[in-house]
């Protein structure tokens, strides 16, 4: 018997030959003999990793370098996320100290409800002035290594933006108002070296006058520098950091109440000229090898797959053409697919992140970039991919393969039972933000009132909603009354159940086929005709060795 890699003989000649009648009963010794090695190609092509190294002796490379990936991704992903747990510290309490640097009389706040704001004018102008003095005392004042950001050879100064309309003449009394919606801006600068005090808000060295019946904004922005030195204690080299923090005094509604907001736009770049003693720029090169090592190891998981899936293409093509020529019949969809592994997929699409995330890595470690967001994105999502391919050498086994063809198959109905519960979602979505949303704070946007329901529907914080409901108008609180009930009733006690149910049925499906055995496809019928078992020695090569004291796992 030829062995299951001779490739067919040429079917075109078997088509020129008329005499042949293509019937199973009716196969000559030659057509059996090339059915034969067909059902072998595949079935061998089926077979899990253990399985081919006690047929074939063939060694799992796939198998092992999927190990050692998963090793030393996860090991990757824990320093960088150690390190990038850093960056995320260090800016974020920037931003606090700025708040408090800057804004008088800031207090931390839930940040559910970060809204600080003045209601008077001298409160306004005392807010700007004190940031200001802040500002021009910064080094004073600061607990941090804070320094004013340079440009070329002098420092940058802070500019002071008003945004006003360009007429408004406004007469509450009388009803009556006359504006000119074109905007105008003024903006004046003042640098870090004239003064280290511009006075109070009697003395209003600013010389600032705002039209708070025009005004919309007022903009204070800077820019300032820091080093993250913190990193030094976990033997890294620090970053350095470039603050363009701006001070928004926000009037555009007009109704009494400004808002005042700090944004701190942060960029990490390469520290200049540094020295630092001791055994750090050591341990970055072992880091930046041991990324070289996690690359070259993604580059072979990524070659070994991208040629499965090729083969895997290969063996469809000659199957379809092998069952179209004997049995007049074509392959099913199903049947296709069958030759296509999603899981080599996935393990190609985590291979293409990991290498992209760790030559960005490679590149934050030497200083050069600081992508620290994307590079997150990268290396968390392909070591989820990573993990999630575990759930594959489990499946090989029995009594574990159950998830997973339970997901299998009731994705599907999943995907459109979503859809259809999608359709009322999106519904009771635009209803409660419409309707609800000037009365009640979780109902303000789309986006926020999608995490409302959603969480309802997951029975969070379902007294908070219903007691948050600002009873002014009787008939919106009698409105949200049946809005909340409806939703929750339909939602968890129908849509909730039925996507439940579904997933059971399918479970339970699933588990009865296990034990009664599957419906029978055309390919696996063509399969169960092998008579050659694995271990007869049929699928063995001439060159191979005899595997008789190694196995590689049993199920």
């Amino acid at each position: 018997m030829a062995n299951p890699e001779v490739v067919i003989s040429n079917y075109s000649s078997l088509e020129e030959e008329n005499h042949y009648t293509f019937n199973q009963n009716t196969f000559s010794s030659e057509q059996l003999l090339l059915e034969d090695q067909m059902r072998q190609k595949v079935i061998f092509f089926f077979m899990n990793p253990c399985e081919k190294f006690r047929t074939q002796g063939r060694k799992p490379w796939k198998l092992g370098t999927q190990i050692l990936k998963i090793v030393m991704v996860t090991i990757q992903l824990i320093l960088f996320g150690l390190s990038n747990q850093m960056v995320v510290a260090f800016t974020e309490e920037n931003t606090i100290a700025f708040k408090h640097l800057f804004l008088k009389g800031y207090v931390d706040v839930n940040q559910l409800d970060d809204t600080y704001a003045v209601y008077t004018q001298s409160d306004v102008y005392d807010q700007i002035i004190f940031a200001v003095n802040q500002y021009l005392q910064l080094c004073n004042v600061s607990v941090g290594n804070h320094a004013y950001k340079r440009e070329g050879s002098e420092e940058s100064p802070m500019a002071i933006c008003q945004h006003f309309y360009k007429q408004g003449n406004i007469f509450p009394e009388n009803d009556t108002f006359d504006i000119d919606s074109e905007i105008e801006t003024e903006c004046f600068f003042i640098e870090p070296h004239e003064s280290v005090y511009i006075g109070t808000l009697e003395e209003n060295k600013l010389n600032l006058t705002l039209d708070f019946h025009r005004l919309l904004t007022v903009e204070l922005q800077f820019k300032l520098k820091a080093i993250n030195l913190q990193t030094i204690s976990h033997q890294e080299l620090p970053d350095c950091y470039d603050f363009t923090v701006t001070i928004t005094f926000d009037n555009k509604a007009h109704s009494g109440r400004i808002k005042i907001s700090l944004e701190n736009d942060i960029s990490i770049k390469e520290c200049k000229d540094w020295h630092i003693s001791g055994s750090i720029q050591k341990n970055t090169h072992y880091v930046m090898i041991f990324d070289a090592f996690v690359i070259l190891t993604c580059l072979a998981s990524l070659m070994l797959c991208i040629r499965s899936v090729i083969r895997g293409l290969q063996l469809q093509q000659e199957y379809t053409k092998f069952f179209l020529l004997y049995y007049k019949k074509e392959v099913s969809v199903s049947d296709r697919m069958e030759f296509v592994n999603g899981w080599y997929i996935t393990i190609i699409i985590s291979d293409i992140l990991t290498i992209t995330g760790s030559v960005l890595k490679m590149e934050i470690q030497a200083k050069s970039l600081a992508s620290y967001d994307v590079c997150s994105i990268l290396l968390g999502t392909s070591t989820m991919l990573v993990w999630l391919g575990v759930i594959r050498y489990l499946g090989f086994f029995q009594k574990y393969n159950l998830l997973i063809l339970t997901l299998q198959a009731a994705l599907p109905n999943v995907i459109r039972f979503c859809c259809c519960a999608a359709m009322i979602y999106l519904g009771y979505c635009f209803c409660g933000w419409i309707v609800l949303g000037p009365y009640h704070d979780k109902f303000r946007s789309l986006n926020i009132v999608s995490e409302c329901l959603f969480s309802l529907i997951n029975g969070d914080d379902m007294f908070a909603t219903f007691a948050n409901m600002q009873q002014k108008s009787y008939l919106v609180w009698l409105f949200s009354r049946i809005y909340l009930y409806s939703f929750i009733s339909l939602f968890i006690y129908m849509v909730l159940s039925l996507f439940i149910a579904l997933i059971t049925d399918t479970y339970e499906t699933i588990k009865h086929y296990q034990q009664h055995g599957f419906p029978e496809t055309d390919l696996r019928t063509f399969i169960s005709e092998c008579k050659d078992l694995p271990n007869s020695g049929k699928y063995r090569l001439e060159d191979d060795p005899p595997v008789s004291i190694i196995c590689c796992c049993k199920k």
